[in-house]
């Protein structure tokens, strides 16, 4: 380019990149200008006027291109190298002591831990890939294994750098995953709403779902017009970025150009803790942008690995919520509405109320035993909440507000969508409808059977879903591998284009991992950490349903009532039926963990810098589906690094201990099995 192009042009360009981004640091990042706007302006119609006349010299790291790029047809999938886990909940000071006494006996201390506490933001969880300094990949938290790539999106957001900041001395590492929190401030989310009033456009009911829809647009050119902000708070796969503490590693993301939430307290122990809870809930209301609490973080790093995470969540941190918004509205009736499961559930259809900027109408009763116990009735005046800010529940009934005229609910004996015996069996709080084939059930049994942990069918919504149960044409899961374009080109709402997807996402979806499978068929307690353990022991489905009551009990991580649930399950004829008839229409089990004869079988394999043939997380899912497993840090016990472009420390150590090490060429050959 430089050969084909004038020097001048290349020169100016590149210097007008250079003192872009050094500004946009300046103002976004430091709150300390150094240029006016008509001058920053000026300086971004220069840079454009030259990509536009050059359009070799447009670069992906531009600050030309936070104004959007052309709109996506649907967002692709991106896996989390390592998962962005959701956190356990305290409520009260009781909770945070226990969970700091936790911390102490599982790491054997009997003296005092430091902890980092920052406010909670109410906003959408994201993780950014930087390679070589770039941004290269933007994704939402989506389920903490898989999210949506919005990579456009958040390039459009200021406060987010496309190209890291360096000095000679640090330079920056060659592999970085940054994870933090998107948000809309208060005024700016003010100003959103009073704009799309102007525009005749419905409101944001507030900043967290205007930021999830802004972030959430196909066409980045609308994001680009939101106000959304970004502080970070972690980091996620950075081989090269290594600190003793959290603090240290937030310090040194600011020093990269990130924005830190300038409220965190680091260093801290149980006391302060408790005390910046009570300080920070005094001025909650006084921050520009909402915040739901804050979040208790371990601050030594080496006591969060030892810690390590359980299914969901990690050990070593806690979200210490604020005291549940609350408000007091009237119950106008409560009917009951049936689960995958067949439990029945009661939910009150409330008179709307706002309750920390969202409007409420309807809350759950979880079972006839809490509406006994609050004694709930059809017309009460009730209180209120959002338990952690997002679950409406009713707290208690206003007693003086009873006028005589409400009426006392009780639970019905039937299930109200097919009228079969609803059974309370010894020992559960919940009724439930006595038919496997009820439509309610079935009904959700497939939306949770084509949803993204399970066979992740896209277009299957809950209306396509409803409609095509109350036709007949889906009885179980098993008939959605039975429809064809003739039969969905009749149903309502479906236009060619529809049909045409949704028959390319199921013949798709035909093939699917064991675990994910497992997971699909929706047996009661067995989530997707359960189906993985079980697809790593028995290896097929066949394994499964075959497995002793016993045998079930006896593994880690199941236990006697999972076991009781899962034999259950293949005890049922209808369900065994389903899983035949599923697979003799073409759907395919593969086995993905610890795969006999596999070319990483039983070892344990850690991975360091960048692989141009494929991304990291990708090279997690191959060494797997081989039979290895991935692990985090260099020891005795590893069995190969995998060494890409720019290893670090990881690469030493390995040296150091006699671990073999592989570059990605020979990777690659021994995945290929050559």
């Amino acid at each position: 380019m430089r050969n084909a192009l004038n020097s001048g042009p290349v020169i100016r360009a590149d210097e007008l990149r250079k003192m872009l981004h050094r500004h946009n640091y300046r103002y976004y990042i430091l709150d300390d200008p150094e240029v006016s706007d008509a001058e920053y302006d000026q300086l971004m119609r220069e840079l454009i006027a030259l990509e536009t006349a050059y359009p070799e010299l447009r670069r992906p790291d531009s600050p030309t291109q936070r104004v959007g790029a052309p709109p996506l047809e649907k967002f692709e999938t991106v896996i989390h190298s390592i998962p962005m886990l959701s956190l356990d909940n305290a409520f009260d000071a009781s909770e945070i002591i226990e969970f700091d006494a936790r911390i102490r006996r599982f790491l054997s201390i009997s003296g005092r831990i430091r902890y980092t506490a920052e406010p909670k933001l109410d906003g959408i969880a994201v993780e950014l890939v930087y390679e070589k300094g770039k941004l290269t990949v933007a994704s939402t938290r989506g389920d903490g294994i898989r999210g949506e790539q919005v990579t456009p999106n958040v390039k459009t957001i200021r406060s987010v750098p496309l190209v890291l900041s360096a000095t000679e001395k640090t330079g920056f590492p060659s592999y970085l995953e940054v994870r933090g929190e998107v948000f809309i401030e208060k005024e700016k989310f003010k100003k959103l709403n009073e704009g799309r009033i102007k525009k005749g456009l419905p409101i944001f009911a507030n900043p967290r779902n205007a930021a999830a829809g802004s972030l959430r647009q196909l066409d980045s050119r609308i994001t680009a017009e939101r106000p959304l902000d970004m502080f970070c708070y972690g980091i996620g796969n950075a081989p090269e970025f290594r600190f003793q503490s959290h603090w240290d590693a937030l310090i040194g993301l600011q020093g990269f150009g990130f924005k830190i939430n300038p409220h965190i307290r680091s260093g801290i122990e149980l006391e302060e803790v408790l005390s910046f809870y009570i300080e920070l809930g005094r001025v909650r209301h006084e921050l520009p942008y909402e915040i739901d609490g804050m979040v208790v973080k371990v601050d030594n790093l080496e006591f969060q690995d030892r810690l390590g995470v359980k299914s969901r969540s990690p050990r070593w941190a806690i979200a210490y919520k604020f005291e549940a918004v609350q408000g007091t509205t009237r119950v106008r009736e409560i009917d009951v509405q049936v689960g995958r499961t067949g439990a029945l559930t009661p939910v009150a259809h409330l008179e709307p109320v706002n309750i920390g900027g969202v409007t409420v109408s309807r809350a759950t009763l979880h079972n006839e035993d809490e509406i006994l116990k609050k004694d709930i009735r059809i017309g009460d005046t009730v209180l209120v909440q959002r338990a952690g800010d997002v679950i409406p529940e009713i707290v208690k009934v206003i007693e003086s507000g009873r006028t005589g005229e409400e009426r006392i609910f009780s639970m019905p004996d039937s299930c109200p969508v097919c009228r079969s015996p609803a059974i309370r069996f010894e020992g559960e709080a919940a009724r439930r409808c006595s038919n496997v084939s009820c439509p309610a059930q079935v009904k959700a049994t497939v939306r949770h059977f084509a949803s993204k942990g399970a066979f992740d069918i896209d277009g299957l919504g809950d209306k396509l879903v409803g409609q095509l149960v109350d036709n007949g044409h889906v009885r179980s899961y098993a008939d959605l591998f039975r429809l064809n374009s003739e039969l969905l080109k009749k149903l309502e709402r479906m236009g060619g284009k529809s049909v045409e997807n949704l028959v390319k996402a199921i013949e798709k979806s035909r093939t699917i991992e064991l675990s994910r499978f497992i997971y699909a068929l929706g047996i009661r307690h067995v989530g997707e950490n359960v189906a993985g353990i079980l697809s790593k022991r028995f290896r097929s489905i066949a394994g499964v349903s075959r497995a002793s009551l016993e045998e079930l009990s006896g593994i880690e991580g199941v236990g006697p009532t999972i076991a009781a649930s899962i034999r259950a399950f293949f005890d049922n004829p209808k369900n065994r039926e389903a899983i035949e008839s599923m697979i003799t229409t073409g759907v395919i089990i593969t086995a993905t963990h610890e795969i006999n004869g596999g070319a990483f079988d039983g070892k344990t394999v850690v991975l360091t810098g960048v692989l141009e043939r494929m991304t990291r997380s990708r090279a997690k899912i191959a060494i797997e589906k081989e039979g290895g497993k991935v692990g985090s840090v260099v020891t005795r016990r590893t069995d190969y690094l995998i060494a890409g472009d720019a290893p670090g420390s990881k690469l030493d150590r390995a040296r150091e201990l006699g671990v073999p090490i592989l570059n990605e060429t020979e990777f690659i050959k021994r995945l290929e099995g050559a």
